[in-house]
């Protein structure tokens, strides 16, 4: 007697299974952010000492930081992340825990892409609740200030699935933070230049329609093909440790 499910019940398991182990290492990842606090709290205390000091060593014109404030948070952000995308895989590469991802049954794209959201919940998502604080200490107005929550809501979940691509590329390297930064920075370019530039257009009160497009278009394409590459990346990683 033929007592295989019919394929449609087949796919439904599998779905059911692949959502449940993208759960399951999602919640892995904030459990260990919330016990090794020190590595989760340090992106945002550079993000707040950054942006604090810098009207210090520059200048303090109400005028300046008007003009220049979008720019300041969005390299202090962009920098923010780009600190703790080492620990994006370290951990769990230390402690054997990504040899056993490699190994699921599950698509390891899609495990990466679970860690990258949690990466980002943890380290963009509260950048992002901290900059109209931010913003209003280098004197933005409140639509500037509006804009650059939005742009930095769009774009650094592109930062934390593009710094995944080098995080996996550099893992297990001597001085990878360096290799990391230098991969990692040249894509992170034109995210931080329309980021930026929407703002601007948003204070000089000209449409900002086209950049946010040109934004989402970049998380779009970042959703579709850093995962990929990501964990074609970690394989190759993993085969040459």
């Amino acid at each position: 007697m033929n007592t295989e499910a019919p394929p449609e019940v087949r796919l439904a398991r599998n779905r059911v299974g692949v959502l449940a182990a993208m759960k399951g290492v999602f919640a892995r990842d904030i459990k260990l952010a919330f016990r090794q606090r020190q590595d989760l709290l340090n992106p945002l205390l550079f993000f707040v000492m950054v942006v604090t000091l810098f009207p210090l060593g520059v200048s303090p014109e109400i005028s300046f930081l008007s003009e220049a404030g979008a720019g300041i948070l969005w390299v202090a952000a962009l920098l923010s992340v780009l600190l703790s995308l080492d620990h994006l895989f370290r951990h769990d590469f230390d402690d054997g825990t990504l040899e056993q991802l490699v190994l699921q049954p599950q698509p390891l794209f899609l495990l990466i892409l679970a860690k990258t959201v949690a990466h980002w919940m943890l380290t963009g998502l509260p950048l992002v609740l901290l900059t109209p604080v931010l913003g209003v200490m280098v004197h933005l107005d409140g639509n500037s200030i509006g804009v650059l929550c939005l742009t930095l809501l769009i774009g650094t979940p592109v930062l934390s699935l593009i710094g995944a691509i080098g995080a996996a590329l550099t893992l297990g390297l001597r001085s990878a933070g360096v290799l990391l930064s230098l991969l990692v920075i040249p894509l992170y370019i034109p995210v931080l230049i329309f980021g930026t530039g929407t703002v601007a257009a948003a204070s000089d009160g000209a449409a900002v329609g086209a950049y946010m497009a040109l934004m989402g278009a970049f998380l779009m394409l970042a959703l579709t093909l850093a995962p990929f590459a990501a964990a074609a990346a970690l394989r190759i990683s993993l085969s040459n440790g």
